[in-house]
């Protein structure tokens, strides 16, 4: 059985669709019972909790076999389902993007063993195609000390979600990977200009997960994540630094917050039908010699539903080891190959 929690949510609901849809045996979760209520599915069992009470979160893991939590941000809501699910024995996966949660449950690497349970975050966009990439790239390579990995989306804005989790961190600086260890730098401390399938586009470093994951999976060092961004819009990193110290207070915010509520919960179905991500990657070894690489896929969020299901599922039907897990380390480099419109080439 399988829990998706957060199941009204912009990318929840989207994961739960696609779950329904593959006829997984799922139980809808999350913090609202109204919510819950709203979903299309009334066929389908649905449980209200919250994440405050670890009596609670335990009684509703019972016979759960594996947790997808789709519910955000999750430097808030990670910790305490993987508390509850090392002490319930049940899988736990997230579509987290934070490098702080990955690093929280690379920690929880024993206990996981010791409970007899995987605990893999970022089973979404992040980060498995760039964990994918990063894979690939060190086995082109595998002396590899350096790499660089960017992203950068077609089609379609964030989820409200996903803007609400950026502004968490508005004022704070981002990080890289040096000698193993995560150092923090400036949000758009580099810049590159990044050969992405049919484009080449202006990208800037940015804290993605992969700073985190990467080293799990491939060994790597030094890395470096990018992100596309419009040159124009580039002058406002540089500004947002000078400023840091405001848009770390409260007030300042919560009035971006009450922006993004009035916005839209994210791309359209046309948007993300239509849309692509792409995806770079490149390696370097102490010889100076380097391997480069680069993927088209699907949407983030179609993406993210498809392979957040797809390992739900795989989980579901059998042991795949124990432990802190990354995607790719789990699954191979071609992993994201597996779904439609994945599309990798070496340069």
């Amino acid at each position: 059985m399988i829990l998706i929690y957060g199941a009204y949510g912009y990318t929840g609901k989207l994961i739960a669709e696609e779950a329904i849809r593959k006829d997984l045996p799922v139980i809808l979760a999350g913090r609202s019972l109204k919510k819950l209520d709203a979903l299309p599915w009334k066929e389908h069992e649905k449980r209200c909790f919250s994440l405050d009470n670890p009596d609670a979160i335990d009684q509703n893991l019972k016979g759960i076999k594996v947790v997808l939590h789709a519910a955000g941000p999750f430097m808030d809501t990670a910790e305490p389902m993987i508390a509850a699910c090392l002490r319930c024995g049940t899988h736990y996966l997230d579509i987290t993007g934070e490098i702080g949660v990955f690093e929280f449950a690379a920690r929880q690497d024993k206990k996981a063993k010791e409970a007899g349970i995987i605990i893999m975050p970022g089973t979404g966009f992040d980060v498995v195609p760039t964990d994918c990439m990063a894979l690939h790239l060190k086995q082109q390579m595998p002396d590899a000390t350096h790499l660089k990995l960017a992203f950068s989306g077609l089609g379609g804005g964030p989820s409200r979600g996903t803007s609400m989790t950026m502004v968490q961190s508005l004022g704070q600086k981002g990080a890289v990977r040096k000698g193993g260890k995560i150092t923090r730098a400036a949000v758009g401390h580099k810049t590159l200009k990044v050969p992405f399938p049919g484009q080449t586009r202006f990208c800037m470093t940015i804290p993605w997960g992969d700073v985190s994951t990467a080293y799990y999976t491939t060994g790597i060092p030094n890395i470096e994540t990018y992100m596309g961004i419009k040159p124009s819009s580039y002058k406002y990193v540089k500004w947002q630094q000078r400023l840091s110290w405001l848009l770390r207070m409260n007030w300042v915010r919560n009035i971006i917050k009450n922006r993004i509520k009035k916005g839209p919960a994210g791309p359209t179905a046309e948007q993300r039908a239509s849309g692509t991500s792409l995806v770079w990657g490149q390696v370097k070894n102490e010889k100076g010699e380097t391997k480069e690489a680069r993927l088209v896929c699907q949407n983030g969020y179609a993406l993210t539903a498809l392979t957040s299901v797809h390992i739900a599922s795989k989980l579901n039907q059998r042991m795949l080891g124990t432990g802190f897990q990354t995607p790719a380390a789990a699954f191979g480099a071609d992993f994201i190959l597996e779904f439609e419109g994945s599309e990798r080439e070496d340069i």
